[in-house]
């Protein structure tokens, strides 16, 4: 055989490579590097991985944490009367007592006049003696005619002038709310319609100006009136913050005698035939 010299130099004997050059290359594996503990915490939170279970948990623990938090903001709308005084609390509830005890006694009365017109043997006559002792109610309602009774005269000082125009129409407010069928300030008979403009020490009452002290003259129950009044947080208490002073006198008696002419109305037309 002839030797061969391959590409790279080596000698062939016999066309065959010596079985020294063609064995394998041992094999040698690459470094590694060493995977540490914070490596491995750090693949197993990130990306996090999150299971349906888990989603359904955490909306349940947000409606619950937020049920919460609207139960704790309604106790603190009621802290005004979880912090009041045991007399105060007393009175406020006598107040929608007395309240209830009206509108039971308004149906009542109601009741009884339906029954007197289905019994009546006249019930014309009937009729028409309602219909005009409606009449003499709506006029004191309305202002139209005098009217007098039982009730109390509430007089406010306001040596500062800081009463307000609105301070007078919550007193307003809250005589009505208390049972009040007739009320005048200051010889202005108080209406439906009234309303109250100016500024703390010149004032009007439906464009007519009064001053102080502002009198009070009021028909009605006086055991309801007067505890409507001085309630926490009322007419008195509000009052004595701006330096007045409120005076509530009972009467067996009251004359409220401030009239307002009857108005036609322009387009409103009775609906009964």
């Amino acid at each position: 055989m002839s030797n061969e010299q391959n590409p790279y130099g080596e000698q062939r004997h016999g066309g065959a490579l010596p079985p020294e050059a063609t064995a394998p290359a041992p094999f040698r594996a690459a470094p590694s590097e060493e995977v540490t503990g914070r490596q491995r915490l750090r693949a197993g939170l990130w990306p996090p991985r999150v299971s349906r279970a888990q989603l359904i948990v955490a909306l349940l623990l947000f409606v619950l944490g937020l049920g919460l938090a609207i139960q704790v903001r309604s106790n603190s709308d009621n802290s005004a009367l979880r912090g009041a005084r045991q007399e105060d609390l007393v009175r406020i509830l006598d107040e929608l007592d007395n309240r209830t005890e009206r509108l039971e006694d308004e149906k009542q009365r109601l009741d009884d006049q339906r029954t007197e017109l289905e019994n009546s043997s006249d019930q014309a006559e009937e009729a028409r003696k309602q219909t005009l002792e409606k009449e003499r109610q709506l006029g004191i309602l309305a202002g139209t005619v005098a009217a007098h009774g039982p009730g109390i005269t509430l007089t406010i000082s306001d040596p500062t002038g800081a009463v307000e125009a609105d301070m007078l129409l919550d007193t307003i407010q809250e005589l009505r709310a208390a049972g009040a069928e007739a009320i005048e300030i200051n010889g202005v008979r108080v209406v439906a319609n009234t309303y109250f403009s100016g500024d703390g020490g010149e004032l009007r009452v439906d464009g007519r100006r009064i001053e102080a002290p502002y009198e009070f003259k009021v028909i009605g129950k006086p055991q309801d009136l007067e505890p409507a009044l001085n309630i926490p947080g009322g007419v008195v208490q509000t009052l004595e913050k701006e330096q007045a002073t409120a005076e509530v006198t009972r009467a067996d008696d009251i004359v409220v005698d401030a009239l307002r002419p009857a108005k036609q109305p322009d387009y409103a037309r009775s609906s009964s035939r």
